[in-house]
């Protein structure tokens, strides 16, 4: 994929408007970027592993290496493929981190960890388009937050507090900027077959979590992009405030 695509040729090739993915390298982020790609949308692909979004290889697709948790990173980024495709019509908080754990034995560094990529940054994100939006009358944020964002689970009190702050944020959001014509959608996944879980330390939880998992047929990514655009394809008009999707086998 070329990353300095000429800024001409790209406005005239895009069918569709622009469409900002975070943590886009895989899992859930990847599979929204093709499902995008595929319906004609340029897009910004932001995720650390800049290496892993380039090789997805779609076409105007602009990737930067980028820490969500930098706001002035998650702001350059946006201000430059705006300038390359125009501006940003749609942005999906995907990057996050699950970091499974008890509290009485967690590193308190994986507290905040948490706390930065799927708070902070989300946050970054929203404010790198929202203005834009607000000034347009239209414009769709998707956060993607998880069913641990709605119920508690053990060894998830640090990752449920982060993703019920997603749900909070985004509800509240929602009603700050409907009058402005912009949609705020939160999607709520249950149990996804991503890299997620490799990110927590205890390997006594991962291992039980992964257990579940096996355990039933649980989502695979594309069914989490397919939710994401069903959402965004709705007329302006409709906001699908709240998808809650897991497998049909998870319980809970």
């Amino acid at each position: 994929m070329n990353t300095q695509p000429n800024t001409a040729s790209a406005r005239t090739l895009a069918a569709q408007p622009l469409a900002i993915i975070t943590g886009a390298s895989s899992g859930i982020g990847a599979a929204t970027a093709r499902a995008l790609s595929d319906l004609g949308h340029p897009l910004l692909l932001l995720a650390r592993r800049v290496e892993r979004t380039e090789a997805l290889g779609l076409p105007n697709a602009l990737a930067r290496s980028v820490d969500v948790t930098d706001a002035k990173e998650v702001a350059a980024a946006v201000r430059e493929a705006e300038e390359l495709y125009g501006h940003a019509d749609l942005i999906v908080n995907n990057a996050g981190v699950m970091l499974l754990g008890e509290v009485a034995h967690q590193d308190a560094s994986e507290w905040e960890r948490m706390f930065d990529v799927n708070v902070r940054g989300l946050l970054h994100g929203v404010r790198a388009v929202l203005p834009g939006m607000i000034e347009r009358g239209s414009g769709t944020i998707v956060n993607v937050s998880s069913v641990a964002g709605r119920r508690t689970y053990a060894n998830h009190t640090v990752y449920s507090g982060s993703k019920f702050a997603v749900h909070g944020m985004s509800e509240s959001l929602r009603e700050e900027v409907s009058g402005h014509g912009v949609r705020v959608i939160t999607i709520a996944p249950g149990a996804v077959e991503t890299e997620l879980l490799s990110h927590t330390t205890d390997e006594a939880v991962k291992a039980d979590y992964q257990a579940f998992k096996d355990s039933i047929e649980v989502l695979v990514p594309e069914d989490v992009a397919a939710a994401i655009t069903f959402a965004y394809q709705q007329p302006q008009r409709v906001t699908l405030r709240e998808l809650v999707l897991a497998a049909t086998a998870q319980a809970a």
